[in-house]
């Protein structure tokens, strides 16, 4: 649009200037033949103009500003002027017509392209909006059943029709993909489970069958120190089974109950289990009261790993604090030096202690459980403490 502009721009000026030097010509044709009949003839100032002159003249075109009383200012006219022999004498005629300007021109064409583009991007934004509000109309009604599609519902994802090639096609393979993760999830889901079941039997008749031999049988301490080991090494793949499918189901989101859960009385219980298992004190300072909205069993879960992992790691003769502030808890126990990677303390089987009871899952669960919920977890080390944070209103 904008070159078209310039274009017809130049060619209307062109064009314009044309028609006045054809208009000039035929006007000094017309003075001439008036000289003819009447030489006295001055002409019409400053349009027409005829003086006598003793010197030959080809025809001239040039511009020139002449002052127009008529209209009280200076315009600008085309001028065209030469000599003519008429009855044995020479006649200068000057012939004029006025000019209309460049800017004049250039305005009415830059103003009407203008008008032009605006009415038809006025035309054309209103016509596509339309067109695309109706046929991008099945693509977010599908969208919208996408993000409220669940894996764990049993119902298949329907999608609506659309008249547009391309997104019949997308639909037709959201539907087959979603259907088959369904499928999977259901047989992950289904595996996990027998697995689960299936392990913790045979782990705990091999156990009872190594209580059962070193009871029954006579056996030198050498081969009592095998079985302790064998048996404690049983005791942990049990514990990484129960953990392992703790943490499936929370990642498949299979703890739907919510209800308010106390912290404060959870912590009281679990801290005097422990005390009960495990020769460590325990000084639980209760600040605040602080009530959240989740499942019972993992806000059990939550605090059980978290003591579970102070009793493990503190140090011999410490006392372990556990804090309850507003909004928030602390358990605090004693330790030699900060970890060498605390960003990774959260990670899955991540551990920096070399102790054979230690998974490394603990803390990942208490991450996952927080995530679930929203959460905010957190670790520092301050004073020879190593200290874990639950924040129950994360940090905005």
């Amino acid at each position: 649009m904008v070159l078209s502009a310039i274009a017809l721009y130049l060619y209307t000026k062109t064009l314009l200037q044309n028609e006045i030097e054809e208009e000039l010509y035929s006007n000094k044709d017309r003075v001439e033949r008036l000289l003819i009949e009447n030489p006295d003839l001055l002409g019409i100032p400053p349009i027409m103009m005829a003086e006598k002159t003793k010197i030959p003249q080809a025809n001239v075109l040039v511009d020139t500003l002449i002052y127009d009383p008529l209209q009280d200012e200076v315009e600008l006219f085309r001028q065209l002027s030469g000599t003519k022999n008429i009855n044995g004498q020479e006649y200068k005629i000057t012939v004029r017509a006025m000019v209309i300007e460049s800017e004049d021109i250039l305005s009415a064409i830059v103003l009407t392209f203008l008008t032009i583009i605006l009415l038809a991007f006025i035309f054309l934004f209103y016509l596509n909006k339309s067109r695309n509000e109706k046929l991008w109309k099945p693509f977010f009604v599908n969208l919208e059943r996408l993000k409220n599609f669940s894996l764990k519902s049993n119902e298949t994802l329907e999608l609506s029709e659309s008249n547009i090639v391309e997104f019949d096609e997308l639909n037709k393979e959201m539907q087959a993909l979603t259907t088959k993760i369904q499928v999977d999830y259901r047989n992950l889901k289904q595996f996990t489970e027998d697995v689960s079941h299936e392990m913790q039997t045979p782990l705990s008749i091999m156990q009872a069958k190594i209580d059962t031999f070193i009871n029954d049988t006579n056996i030198n301490e050498s081969q009592f120190s095998e079985f302790s080991s064998l048996q404690g090494d049983i005791q942990r793949l049990k514990q990484l089974n129960k953990k392992m499918i703790l943490l499936a189901k929370i990642e498949n989101n299979q703890f739907t109950s919510i209800e308010s859960v106390s912290i404060n009385k959870i912590l009281k219980q679990s801290t005097t289990n422990f005390s009960e298992l495990a020769s460590v004190q325990f000084k639980l300072l209760e600040r605040e009261s602080v009530t959240v909205k989740m499942d019972k069993a993992l806000a059990e879960v939550l605090c059980n790993n978290l003591l579970s992992n102070a009793v493990k790691h503190n140090l011999e003769g410490k006392s372990i604090d556990v804090v309850v502030n507003q909004d928030s808890i602390e358990v605090i126990n004693s330790g030699l030096m900060a970890l060498d990677h605390p960003e990774h303390i959260f990670d899955r089987f991540y551990k920096e202690s070399r102790k054979p009871d230690s998974t490394g899952l603990g803390l990942s669960i208490v991450k996952k459980i927080c995530d679930y919920y929203g959460f905010y977890p957190s670790y520092s080390f301050k004073e020879s403490k190593h200290i874990f944070q639950i924040d129950f209103k994360p940090k905005v």
